[in-house]
């Protein structure tokens, strides 16, 4: 293994999702999740995204068109995240899945975040985030990082004012 890293400034910049169909995929990830539609390309594909930013997620049934999800036990992805600026945020788009009848895989503290996992019409795994400041993330007396994974409570995700919520 190299010993050079990648730049510590990089960051994934979207996904690219195979989808089977995509009006479906548009009105979960826009009227469910909130995101706006920046392009459509045709019948197969489009971007969205938010404030402003090209595509955070691409859709296409490029390859896919009708097709069912992958088969358990079969390598791909397992789920990609969305990282949300608060715990408030969070919560609204939490409460908006939730209200769409949309149901959750698991709801986790990892300590070092808060995590809602869930499954596209598709069967895309996506995990809805928030991190913790990280002057609060468990670490173990050597200043090692220690995440772990607990139940996270909704009820208290739903309750917390803007304020509470932001500084847990």
């Amino acid at each position: 293994m190299s010993d050079e890293t990648i730049d510590p400034a990089a960051r994934i910049g979207h996904v690219h999702l195979k989808v089977a169909d995509l009006d479906r995929a548009l009105a979960f990830y826009c009227d469910v999740l909130g995101f706006e539609l920046t392009q459509r390309y045709g019948e197969g594909a489009a971007f969205v995204a938010v404030g402003g930013y090209h595509h955070h997620i691409g859709l296409n049934t490029w390859e896919s068109l009708g097709g069912g999800p992958p088969p358990k036990g079969a390598t791909g992805l397992s789920h990609f995240a969305i990282l949300l600026p608060s715990r408030a945020a969070l919560a609204n788009v939490v409460r908006r899945v939730r209200d769409a009848g949309v149901p959750f895989d698991g709801a986790s503290d990892h300590g070092v975040s808060g995590a809602v996992y869930l499954r596209d019409p598709d069967q895309n795994g996506i995990e809805l985030y928030w991190d913790r400041d990280p002057r609060l993330w468990p670490r173990d007396q050597n200043g090692d990082l220690e995440m772990f994974t607990r139940p996270l409570d909704l009820d208290d995700l739903f309750e917390a004012g803007p304020s509470r919520a932001d500084s847990d």
